[in-house]
């Protein structure tokens, strides 16, 4: 599995390189900008899966960089998570009214930062977190996509193995059919949200056959989410 790309875009060389090891050792591919126009360039490049952004940079200002990120539709979806030694209350809704994903106030602590771009990716991304889930007893192994209950070999098809990853890395949050039909099948134009409810059919009568009676509750006008984790013990 590729490690995900992080870009860094972060003036000040100590925190960059501070930063930059952190994500290496946590089984992250970090990329370094000193400005917003080198941060540009890698974009176009070698686009990242998640951002970390300075407020204050030489040249154009980390704020207007994330206005000009979610204006282009090639970058307008990457998760960007603003770092800067501003704190104070306005400048954080400023942030992310925006569009910034979470906000980290200098000096923080590198393990939260690790933390909260596994959640961010968690959400927008899961296959990208080699990492397994555990719910309940039932547990995902994203690496191998391999998923077992109480012990026992879960057998599913990719399409369903996706789905229930999806549901459980955002416990508890309504996922639309819009929005699981844009993470499994981006890149297929002629899906519709009918095959989604096929799927979930399936995957409910795959886990039913393993003892999990339920497991996916039907949101009506909304969508799919996970059942509680009780109903997986």
């Amino acid at each position: 599995m590729n490690k995900p790309k992080i870009l860094i875009v972060e003036d000040e060389e100590a925190i960059l390189e501070m930063i930059a090891l952190n994500l290496h050792n946590n089984n992250f591919k970090p990329l370094r900008a000193i400005n917003a126009e080198i941060a540009e360039q890698s974009l176009n490049t070698n686009k990242p899966d998640l951002i970390i952004l300075d407020w204050m940079l030489p040249g154009m200002s980390g704020i207007d960089f994330l206005k000009r990120i979610r204006l282009s539709n090639s970058s307008s979806k990457i998760p960007v998570i603003m770092l800067t030694a501003k704190d104070q209350e306005n400048d954080k809704v400023l942030g992310l009214d925006y569009g910034a994903d979470d906000y980290l106030s200098k000096p923080f602590s590198p393990k939260e930062l690790i933390a909260r771009i596994k959640a961010i990716l968690r959400r927008n991304s899961p296959g990208l977190i080699n990492e397994k889930i555990i719910y309940g007893r039932l547990i995902i192994n994203v690496e191998n996509y391999v998923v077992t209950y109480k012990d026992n070999l879960i057998k599913l098809g990719p399409t369903e193995f996706k789905l229930l990853h999806i549901l459980s890395a955002n416990n508890q949050r309504v996922m639309t059919r819009e929005r699981i039909v844009e993470k499994i099948w981006s890149n297929e134009s002629e899906v519709d949200f009918r095959t989604v409810d096929v799927h979930i059919k399936r995957l409910r009568a795959t886990l039913r056959d393993y003892g999990i009676t339920s497991s996916i509750e039907t949101i009506r006008g909304a969508g799919y989410k996970i059942s509680e984790a009780k109903h997986f013990e």
